[in-house]
Formats: structure tokens, C-alpha cells, sequence
């Protein structure tokens, strides 16, 4: 799908100061959400006044969570200082979570309901619960990231933008040979089709 050109140019200004792909789809859908409610009118146009009037329906109107406030927040505060380059005077905070104590499984409950699921989705369970691992690292594993013949698998700017290497259950080798076999043969169909490709933070191009 197309971007107009102003949209292209928040993502093009996302990019240049090395954003992740992942706060970059959710920054555009933020932006796009701000420009529609506001009758598609040009963020130039706008100020303090539509942000404010925005965040709040998403609050009281979507009842949106927390988190989602406050994505929607920091995204029109980068749209107004990197792009537009004006914002004064925001009359707007961040929306505090409200805490709430952990739930946390016993190692047979974990595996009770590790063991009733199959496939693709037993294989990412349990690699996070035997390394550890939040579900953003699993789902982002490459396969230079897993080295099969030493157990190992490296974590790829990880929680505080951190590397790190975790122990690979040798028990899972089988089950990560077989899912790598079935991408490959995947990834080679998309090419004959003319797809496969995909866009790439600069630092994961080397």
C-alpha cells in the first residue's frame, strides 16, 4: 500500500533517525488516525488544539489503554517536532498504567499448556519459557541468530536495545531444522512469485 507524500515524508524522517520498523508502522498508523479524525485536514494546519481534542476521544470516546494513549502521544510529538517543527504549549501528559501484580505459572502448569499446542506456535512458546526470551525476540530470530551445533542463540538489540547470547534447549534442534526448511521452501515460493522482499532497520542490513 502507497503512502501520500506527506506521510512519506514521516516515514522517510522515521528511517533517517534509525526508529525500528515496528514504531514506525505504529507512529504512520497514529499520524493517519490523527489526519482522518481531523476531516483529513493537513497536519500544517493544525496545533495543540486538534492533538488535544484527538488524545482525548481516544480516551474517552475508544476508551483506548494506557499504552495506546501514550503511543499515540509520542507519535504526534515526533510528527511535530521532526516534520511539521511546531509544537508549543501541549497541555498533555503521559497516562500512567495502572499496576497490576504478575500472574505467574508454575513450571507443570507452563508445560501443561505448552505440551497442548503444536507447530509454529509450540515452537516460539517453548523458546520463550526455556530461554527466557520476550515474545518480540522470539518473533524476531533470524537464522543466523541460532547455532545449533553450540545450543546458542543470539538476541538481536534485545530489552534497553541490549545484545545477548541464551542457552538453545538442545531437545528443540529437530523441531528448529524442521521450521527452518519449511521458510526456506516458502521463502523461495514468494521469489518465483515475485515476492519475498521486505524492509529492513539499517542495522540489520549487513
Amino acid at each position: 500500500m502507497g503512502y501520500s507524500p506527506f506521510i512519506e515524508s514521516v516515514r522517510v524522517e522515521l528511517r533517517t533517525r534509525r526508529y525500528s520498523i515496528k514504531t514506525e508502522k505504529v507512529y504512520l498508523f497514529w499520524i493517519r488516525s490523527f489526519i482522518l479524525f481531523n476531516d483529513k485536514r493537513h497536519p500544517n494546519e493544525m496545533g495543540n488544539h486538534e492533538i488535544e481534542r484527538f488524545l482525548n476521544h481516544l480516551a474517552l470516546n475508544r476508551q483506548v489503554s494506557p499504552a495506546s494513549q501514550n503511543q499515540a502521544l509520542c507519535a504526534l510529538i515526533f510528527l511535530y517536532r521532526y516534520v511539521v517543527k511546531k509544537i508549543r504549549g501541549l497541555n498533555y501528559s503521559f497516562t500512567k498504567k495502572e499496576q497490576v501484580m504478575p500472574i505467574v505459572l508454575t513450571h507443570q502448569e507452563a508445560t501443561c499448556i505448552i505440551d497442548k499446542m503444536k507447530g509454529i506456535h509450540w515452537l516460539i512458546a517453548y523458546i520463550l519459557y526455556g530461554n527466557g526470551l520476550r515474545i518480540n525476540d522470539a518473533l524476531s530470530l533470524r537464522i543466523k541468530d541460532i547455532d545449533l551445533e553450540n545450543n546458542m542463540v543470539f538476541v538481536f538489540r534485545g530489552k534497553g536495545h541490549k545484545d545477548r547470547y541464551s542457552l538453545l534447549p538442545k531437545s528443540l534442534n529437530n523441531a528448529i531444522c524442521c521450521q527452518i526448511d519449511k521458510v526456506k521452501t516458502l521463502h523461495q515460493l514468494d521469489l518465483s512469485q515475485g515476492y519475498g522482499l521486505t524492509s529492513l532497520p539499517p542495522a540489520l542490513i549487513w
